[in-house]
C-alpha cells in the first residue's frame, strides 16, 4: 500500500488543504480497478469508518497476493468542508465561500480523458477540489462515492445504463433499495463519473463491468462500529465479486431482493407549515396511499394548530429528517412510491 498527500490551494495567502490517498497496486493488468471515496459531504461519516475497517482487510489481501486490480481509496475527500464551522456547528455540505454544494458542479466530460478537465488556476478552492477528485477517479472500472442521508435505509443511486448489471453489487453490499436515474444536469460526482462513458466505443465504456454509484449508508448518526464492520464487509464482497480482490472463500452474491424504483417514483413530501414534526413513520415502513406520515405542530395549544401530512401513494419510506424542526416547504422524507410521483421535482438527484 502506498500513501500520498494531495494538496489543494486555498483562496487566500497561507491557506491550503490536504487529504490522504491510499493506493494498492494490482497484480493483474486485465482485472477491474476500483476507486472509493467518502465524506464528500464532510460531515457524513459512515463511509469514512467503513473504509477504516476495510483497509486492514485489503492490507491482508495484499500481503497474501490477492489484490488483482488497482485500488484507490480517499477516506476523507473534502478537507475544505471538514474545516468549516459556523457558530460551533459543522457545515460540510456547502462551501461557505461560494454557497455551492460540494456534490454539484463536477465537470461533465464528453469522454473519460483527463486532458478534457478544465484548468483550475483561477477557480475557487472547492472547484479545484472537485476537478482533482474527478481526475483521481477517472479510468477506474468501479467508482463508489460513500455518503449518508439524515435518517434512512442503506440505498444506492444507479444510472439506468448500469442496471440490472449492478444487481450483484447491491446484493453484495446488502443495501435495502436502489434508486435508478438517467439524467444529471447539475454535475454530481456520480454523474461526472458515468457521463464520460455514455458516447464512447463499447470497448472503452465496458458497461458489462462498470460500477458507478452513490452509496447512502443510512443516517448521519449511524456512525457505529458494528455497522462499519458490516459495511466494510459489503464493500469487500463487491470487490471480490467483481474480481478486484481474489477470495475463494466468499460465495457469489445472490439475487438482489430489495426495492428497485426509478427516481421519478420518489415523493419528497414538502412540509405544508413550519413547526415541530411528529412522525408516524420511520425508514423501512411500507405505507398505503392516504396513510398519515407526519403531523406539523405549527400553533401549539391552539385549535387547528396541527397540520397532518398524508401519503400521496403507496410505497416505502426510504428516509426522513433527523431534526424535528421544519420550515414550510422543506422536505420531510423520501417516499419511494409504487408509481410515478405527481411532484414535478421528483426526477432530480437529491444528494
Amino acid at each position: 500500500m502506498q500513501k500520498s498527500i494531495e494538496r489543494i490551494a486555498g483562496d487566500s495567502e497561507g491557506i491550503s488543504y490536504e487529504f490522504p490517498v491510499f493506493r494498492f497496486k494490482g497484480q493483474d493488468e486485465a482485472a477491474p480497478s476500483a476507486y472509493l471515496q467518502a465524506a464528500l459531504h464532510a460531515g457524513e461519516l459512515p463511509g469514512v469508518i467503513a473504509i477504516d475497517v476495510l483497509m486492514p482487510m485489503l492490507v491482508k489481501a495484499e500481503a497474501e497476493g490477492r489484490i488483482k486490480g488497482d485500488i484507490t481509496l480517499v477516506p476523507q475527500a473534502n478537507p475544505i468542508g471538514r474545516a468549516q464551522y459556523h457558530f460551533g456547528e459543522h457545515q460540510g455540505r456547502f462551501h461557505m465561500g461560494t454557497r455551492n454544494n460540494f456534490n454539484r458542479g463536477f465537470p461533465l466530460l464528453a469522454a473519460p480523458d483527463t486532458k478534457l478537465l478544465p484548468e483550475t488556476a483561477l477557480d475557487t478552492a472547492d472547484q479545484r477540489l472537485k476537478v482533482r477528485l474527478l481526475q483521481l477517479s477517472l479510468g477506474h472500472d468501479i467508482v463508489l462515492d460513500l455518503h449518508c442521508d439524515d435518517e434512512g435505509l442503506a440505498y444506492l443511486y444507479v444510472h439506468t445504463s448500469l442496471w440490472p448489471a449492478m444487481a450483484d453489487c447491491a446484493a453484495a453490499m446488502g443495501v435495502d433499495a436502489v434508486v435508478l436515474w438517467s439524467e444529471d444536469t447539475d454535475g454530481t460526482f456520480e454523474g461526472a463519473s458515468i457521463m464520460p462513458y455514455q458516447n464512447v466505443p463499447a470497448d472503452v465504456a465496458r458497461f458489462g463491468r462498470r460500477v458507478v454509484t452513490t452509496v447512502e449508508y443510512r443516517g448521519i448518526l449511524d456512525v457505529d462500529g458494528a455497522l462499519a464492520g458490516s459495511d466494510a464487509e459489503g464493500l469487500y464482497r463487491l470487490l471480490a465479486a467483481r474480481g478486484v480482490v481474489a477470495d475463494t472463500a466468499l460465495p457469489a452474491p445472490g439475487p438482489f431482493t430489495g426495492t428497485v424504483a426509478p427516481l421519478e417514483n420518489i415523493d419528497m413530501m414538502p412540509a405544508p407549515r413550519a413547526g415541530a414534526v411528529l412522525y408516524d413513520v420511520k425508514p423501512g415502513d411500507r405505507v398505503a396511499k392516504g396513510a398519515r406520515l407526519a403531523t406539523i405542530v405549527h400553533a401549539p395549544g391552539e385549535v387547528g394548530g396541527r397540520t397532518e401530512v398524508f401519503a400521496p401513494q403507496a410505497g416505502l419510506i426510504l428516509t426522513r429528517r433527523s431534526r424535528r424542526i421544519i420550515r414550510a416547504g422543506e422536505d420531510l422524507l423520501k417516499l419511494v412510491g409504487d408509481r410515478k410521483s405527481a411532484d414535478a421535482r421528483s426526477g432530480t438527484l437529491e444528494d
